[in-house]
């Protein structure tokens, strides 16, 4: 059974020595490496969040308790690789290639949004939690489904340890499955057997995709989601838009990756970045979008990567939010206050009558948001095609 830690279960042993070297360090891959050497050798997925237990845990950590999102862990993956970690990183890499070929229900070459954190299993086993009022083991729609910009970043990881492989096959589901006219569509949300396409098409996850073709190789492929990014440009306001619904009809709101990773994925520019940082910042640090009521620490972080790359001072203060805002751990909350709305939901209801689920941020110790901020801290950009050859 796959290993988790909590918040209340990380007091002793090799992780402990690790939160300790990571504070004399400064290096966030330390903590990363802590709840990894907390884990059985070989192929393993990290915990997403370190989660409250006991009479403070809320919904959210009922459901998070156990969860390896795909997005999270390759990101950790290529922190440790940038980091000089490569052995560890290659840990993650092979998890990842191990869940690919051991679906409990697909064989074409796609990941899961999430699994469950820890050794990995075979067959891949997902991520879940106890419904206490149905007395059963429940699975979330949107953790056993497949968004495209989870598989574009394992794509990154596993192309970055030289994983060719996985890496082809997942660019292969991709085009059989989820190629739209320009770009790629959103994915799939929903319970097996079968599960919903979702037609939607997002800035940030087409610029994932450019870099990860690119790397591979594939041009056309990077070619084609490069082209619904560049669709995706608001020259009036001189940034970019989230992205289109599934009728077509663009989404001119704001969204913090949208806005600034194609800046430092090479498709923007210094300034569309930072009408993307002003839009949407709370003093030292930003929201996810304009629904955000405060400042969220992932955003925070690869912001503060974007600014460094312009050379401006205001990256400094943005660091030291990131610095003011790590648990004692190591790792860096999700965001600043107790919880913040994104202004999106988790997916479509899959219920007559029942409303979708809101996706919040809530002040957890978050693994991509310590992701981010280790990277920033190298001046590593993953979404820049040298961090791939200088590293």
């Amino acid at each position: 059974m796959p290993m988790r830690l909590t918040r209340r279960h990380f007091s002793i042993g090799i992780a402990a020595v690790a939160v300790e070297a990571a504070r004399a360090s400064g290096g966030f891959e330390q903590a990363v490496l802590g709840q990894m050497g907390a884990l059985p050798d070989g192929p393993v997925l990290l915990n997403s969040y370190l989660v409250e237990t006991g009479t403070g845990a809320g919904d959210f950590d009922l459901t998070q308790a156990n969860a390896a999102y795909v997005y999270d862990n390759a990101l950790a993956g290529l922190l440790l690789y940038a980091a000089g970690h490569k052995q560890a990183a290659m840990r993650i890499g092979q998890a990842l290639a191990l869940a690919q070929i051991h679906d409990r229900k697909f064989t074409d070459g796609r990941l899961r949004n999430c699994y469950a954190a820890g050794a990995m299993t075979v067959p891949a086993k997902l991520a879940g939690f106890w419904d206490s009022q149905a007395h059963q083991w429940a699975e979330d729609p949107y953790q056993v489904g497949t968004d495209t910009g989870p598989v574009a970043w394992a794509m990154l990881l596993w192309s970055a340890l030289q994983m060719r492989g996985p890496a082809d096959a997942a660019g292969d589901f991709l085009d059989a499955s989820l190629r739209a006219k320009r770009g790629y569509y959103g994915g799939f949300y929903g319970f097996d057997p079968s599960q919903q396409i979702m037609r939607w098409q997002s800035t940030e996850q087409n610029t994932d995709l450019v870099t990860a073709f690119h790397i591979l190789g594939r041009a056309d492929d990077s070619s084609h989601a490069a082209a619904f990014v560049q669709q995706m440009f608001d020259a009036k306001h001189g940034r970019f838009n989230s992205g289109c619904g599934p009728d077509g009809a663009v989404n001119t709101s704001m969204a913090a990756d949208a806005g600034t990773w194609p800046y430092l994925a090479g498709l923007g520019t210094s300034a569309s970045a930072l009408a993307a940082v002003d839009e949407l910042r709370h003093g030292d640090g930003i929201g996810f979008s304009a629904a955000s009521a405060g400042i969220w620490l992932e955003g925070t972080a690869f912001a503060a990567l974007a600014l460094q790359k312009m050379e401006k001072g205001l990256a400094d203060a943005f660091t030291a939010t990131i610095h003011k805002n790590v648990s004692a751990e190591g790792y860096v909350y999700a965001c600043v206050p107790p919880e913040i709305s994104t202004g999106l939901m988790v997916g479509p209801s899959l219920q007559t009558g029942k409303p979708e689920i809101a996706f919040n941020y809530y002040r957890r110790p978050s693994l991509s948001a310590t992701c981010w901020a280790g990277l920033s801290e190298l001046g590593a950009n993953p979404l820049e095609p040298k961090f791939y050859t200088a590293t």
